[in-house]
């Protein structure tokens, strides 16, 4: 409860998008003017098609990553949805077709589990 509680973990069901239907997962990676990221990005995150939305630094300036039943999905949505959005300048689309790690793999690393309980003491 006390992880809970102060916001270490959440509990929560993770969907498997491939039997919902969404067989097709596309990394997005977006050049967006530098004075617009952050709008672009949370106009982006209330797309349900978008499991994934971040502010990055480096060639793209926000992540996304599409959920869609076909690759005819994925292209529609990149050309009609996310190119048209002002201040887009660029992306660039990656096809995921396995993922071997996802976040809800990922594990505390020892290290600061250690710490917790010395810290506890």
């Amino acid at each position: 409860e006390r992880l809970i509680k102060e916001r270490l973990i959440q509990i929560c069901a993770i969907p498997n998008p491939r039997l919902l239907g969404y067989s097709v997962a596309a990394d997005v990676f977006i050049e967006v003017e530098a004075d617009r990221i952050f709008e672009v990005a949370r106009l982006l995150a209330d797309y349900e098609c978008i499991s994934y939305v971040a502010c990055s630094i480096g060639e793209a300036d926000v992540s996304v990553q599409v959920l869609a039943q076909n690759t005819d999905e994925v292209y529609a949505f990149v050309t009609e949805v996310i190119r048209k959005i002002p201040g887009v300048r660029k992306t660039v689309t990656s096809i995921v077709p396995v993922v071997l790690k996802d976040i809800h793999q990922w594990r505390v690393p020892e290290s600061v589990c250690v710490d917790e309980v010395n810290t506890n003491r």
